[in-house]
């Protein structure tokens, strides 16, 4: 004879076709011990629950659809009142507030980071354009890089003399050559590697920056090591110009490794400062 009384309950996935819950969702409540069955089956094993449990679990739904944690919720029901409760959704309403300010903190760096793979891939290639470029915040470590050597060597350094998080390097690092070795036209190495910072990377260390101007610039498909030939170019033009170099380059990586394994795909941005005519006159 069968001495188990199922009269009034309910099996586990009657409970949740019910209230639309997954069974194991059910199973973990009751190993977290947010929701016990009212029986169990000794013989099988088999939960069972009763209508007096329908109320605890319409509030549990209530508080996981405001995203609360499962300790959170235990802990209203362990001392289950409106103080308990205000104070609960209070903490559930700041980390909310949190979770949005970082979710708009990815948005916009995704906007960011779309917008300029876009413009990587239309790039105009060895085409020699003037821009004018706003002022630009960088954090940066000034030290001789020769054009052989790896850069990932010196992103670590400068990570970790800026306290930089290794998540804001992908497609915002460049090097520098000085003003002084484009005017000799020694293209053998660079003066300084940076990374370009943007608000939603949260640096708090000193920013330095890029000056706003005008600039010479080119891309070409390939990486740092073939920037010689691209720099003669971009000098040559400014000769022919009556333009003048006025500082040290940016070179810039715009797809490289970090992007793709297609070495063709490759895509590097040189600029160099130059004075106008207007500048001149002054």
């Amino acid at each position: 004879m069968d001495r188990f009384d199922k009269k009034g309950l309910f099996t586990i996935g009657e409970i949740g076709k019910l209230f639309d819950i997954n069974v194991r969702t059910l199973r973990f409540y009751d190993e977290a011990g947010l929701l016990k069955p009212e029986k169990t089956d000794e013989a099988t094993g088999y939960r069972y629950y009763s209508t007096k449990q329908f109320e605890r679990l319409n509030t549990i739904k209530y508080l996981r659809a405001l995203d609360m944690p499962i300790e959170r919720i235990i802990r209203f029901f362990e001392n289950k009142d409106t103080d308990t409760l205000m104070e609960l959704l209070k903490e559930q309403q700041e980390e909310t507030r949190h979770q949005r300010e970082r979710l708009d903190k990815i948005s916009r760096k995704l906007e960011k980071r779309i917008g300029q793979l876009e413009d990587a891939l239309e790039s105009r290639l060895e085409e020699i354009r003037l821009v004018h470029m706003p002022r630009r915040p960088i954090a940066f470590l000034r030290r001789d890089i020769p054009l052989e050597e790896d850069l990932e060597y010196p992103i670590r350094e400068l990570e970790r003399s800026s306290e930089l998080k290794a998540s804001m390097f992908l497609g915002k690092v460049g090097v520098s050559i000085s003003a002084e070795r484009l005017m000799k036209r020694r293209f053998t190495g660079f003066s300084q590697i940076f990374v370009l910072l943007e608000q939603e990377d949260g640096f708090r260390g000193r920013e330095e920056y890029i000056p706003e101007g005008e600039w010479a610039v080119i891309r070409y498909s390939g990486t740092h090591r073939n920037s010689g030939r691209y720099y003669e170019r971009l000098l040559d033009y400014l000769e022919s110009r009556g333009l003048e170099c006025c500082g040290d380059s940016v070179e810039v990586t715009l797809i490289d490794s970090g992007f793709t394994n297609d070495v063709e795909k490759y895509i590097t941005e040189l600029q160099v400062p130059v004075k106008t005519r207007k500048q001149f006159q002054k």
